[in-house]
């Protein structure tokens, strides 16, 4: 919860490049998500350990949540991006807890990849299972005239999911900076608690949006197939 002041200071140069203090967290979240990965990995006397279990607890529980979205077939499909989406921008949020680092999602650049990565993938899951002519279809029914609005509302949502993590985290830190200069360190245990509780919920409503968008995606060409069907004589 440093330097609430600036969004994202400049670290280093690489050439023309410019990396900045929310890329580098990004890296660090990212490499320990990899790390993670990897230990989790290794057989330890050929029993799962405790942390194996509580991980493989975390991955069935989401699992379950997007099968109360999704058909079962395609829960599977979808579970690795939304899983990995999930717990990135849970930890993301969380790391403004940890002194001289500030959460990367409450950088307008970091939430607006993330919105762009959703957005991508919401058109990738409706054409890798209905093909491209199916998937696009949807915005010319019942009438072309529809097309423009569907256009546009596929934007307004991509920057309104960019946006609302973004206010939401930087108001966050902000609204801490702001009690601690105020009351100085006679609140820290609320505040902490605060922050934890808002970062799981941005966390959650971010998945959650996230895996409507795609469901939106594959019903509308599932049903899009359907009535294809039947209105074939």
């Amino acid at each position: 919860m440093n330097n609430a002041e600036s969004v994202a200071d400049v670290v280093f140069r690489l050439g023309p490049l410019a990396i900045s203090n929310t890329v580098l967290t990004t890296w660090g979240v990212m490499a320990g998500f990899g790390l993670l990965a990897i230990l989790l990995r290794l057989p330890i006397n050929g029993q799962p350990s405790r942390w194996q279990n509580a991980i493989e607890a975390i991955v069935v529980a989401i699992e379950g949540a997007i099968g109360e979205v999704l058909p079962p077939a395609s829960v599977r499909r979808v579970l690795p991006f939304v899983a990995t989406l999930w717990l990135f921008v849970l930890v993301a949020n969380l790391v403004g807890l940890i002194p001289r680092l500030h959460a990367p999602t409450r950088d307008l650049s970091a939430t607006a990849a993330l919105a762009v990565l959703v957005f991508g993938s919401t058109h990738w899951f409706g054409i890798r299972d209905h093909g491209l002519r199916n998937h696009l279809r949807h915005y010319v029914e019942p009438s072309v005239i529809l097309l423009p609005f569907h256009i546009i509302s596929e934007l307004t949502r991509t920057l309104a999911l960019a946006i609302r993590l973004f206010g939401n985290i930087m108001s966050l830190e902000m609204a801490a900076l702001l009690v601690l200069l105020i009351a100085g360190f006679l609140v820290p245990v609320p505040l902490l608690m605060l922050h934890v509780v808002e970062a799981v919920v941005q966390a959650y409503i971010f998945g959650m949006l996230a895996l409507i968008y795609i469901a939106g995606a594959l019903e509308s060409t599932e049903s899009e197939s359907s009535s294809s069907v039947e209105n074939k004589p």
